[in-house]
């Protein structure tokens, strides 16, 4: 009887240490890397360093969180990175242009990862993505680009990336006369050869990074967003043309809607490697949405004009799976086009 008596005294024990250990916050006296994919001072690094002023409060353990910029390939390295080399252990997190995905549905080379196996942690703001020109390249309107009898530099950093990816199907699409200039490190490198005039400017560049990083352009009428190219029209840009309304066929809408709608959603994508621990993976993506509803954080990101629309970690992983099931006609095409 006495043996049975403290085998009960611990079981009971046990059954509330447990939990009390189990609750030990896996980042406490740790750092959180984010791995940003692009260049300092573009749109993925602004948010990430907005991200990572908020984010430690949230996360039980209150780790210190800093960012690193690992660039090359439209942020393909960095996703390479985060699959392959990066410990899973919930203190990397990739900061990387979800298009990239688009290029492991198309089969292309340089792909280390699998998309569907990433922990998706959630997306800031779904991508709103423009054409924006200089003044002195004188694109300052569709009608203009249009009746160009030169084709229109734009920069891009890598294949996949929404730079890259964007201005490929317009070009196709639309039949808009176009040269891209691809593998700028990120779009604050593709801002400045735009302003010492070895370009027009971009397309596929967010509405909401737009405003952060080359709002003095904007401002001033140095820079102009002549098309945009979303399902509906922004509002702070109701006088700007969509893409999707020039286009003439069936075919074009439908190039328009697989290769740049559909995958606007999942552009700033925020994920983990894969095999993170559920548990994990459930904290940081609380503390990722907590941080989206943070008031300081809300007010930093109104400070560098930073729109916020976010994903959450289920919601972003079920639109990556979406992405995979696209007709195989369509996919076929747009592999043509983005070759």
């Amino acid at each position: 009887m006495k043996f049975g008596f403290w085998c009960l005294i611990m079981v009971i024990g046990l059954a509330f240490s447990t939990p009390a250990l189990a609750q030990e916050p896996f980042v406490k006296g740790k750092t959180l890397r984010v791995i940003v994919g692009f260049s300092p001072g573009g749109g993925f690094d602004v948010y990430s360093r907005t991200i990572a002023r908020h984010i430690g409060k949230h996360i039980p353990g209150n780790p210190t969180v800093v960012v690193e910029n690992m660039t090359g390939a439209g942020s393909l390295v960095a996703a390479n990175h985060v699959f392959k080399v990066a410990k899973a252990d919930g203190l990397t997190v990739g900061s990387i242009n979800g298009g990239i995905f688009i290029q492991q549905l198309l089969g292309w080379p340089g792909i280390e990862f699998d998309a569907l196996k990433f922990e998706h942690l959630g997306v800031p703001v779904k991508d709103k993505s423009v054409c924006v020109m200089t003044k002195a390249s004188g694109i300052t309107s569709m009608e203009k680009w249009v009746a160009s009898k030169a084709p229109v530099k734009l920069g891009a950093t890598g294949p996949g990336s929404a730079t890259h990816n964007v201005p490929r199907i317009l070009k196709e699409a639309l039949g808009l006369p176009i040269h891209l200039v691809t593998g700028y490190k990120g779009i604050a490198d593709i801002r400045l050869a735009a302003e010492s005039g070895e370009l027009a400017g971009a397309c596929g560049w967010t509405w909401d990074s737009l405003k952060a990083t080359w709002s003095r352009a904007l401002d001033a009428g140095h820079a102009v967003v002549v098309l945009q190219t979303l399902p509906q029209a922004h509002p702070e840009l109701p006088k700007v043309p969509l893409a999707v309304k020039f286009a003439k066929t069936e075919e074009a809408r439908q190039l328009i809607q697989a290769g740049i709608h559909d995958v606007s959603d999942v552009t700033y994508s925020y994920v983990l490697p894969p095999a993170t621990p559920k548990e994990r993976v459930r904290v940081l993506r609380r503390a990722f949405m907590d941080t989206m509803g943070d008031p300081e954080f809300v007010g930093d990101a109104k400070k560098s004009r930073l729109g916020i629309d976010p994903l959450t970690g289920e919601e972003l992983e079920k639109t990556v799976a979406s992405l995979f099931k696209l007709d195989p006609t369509i996919v076929a095409r747009l592999a043509e086009v983005l070759k």
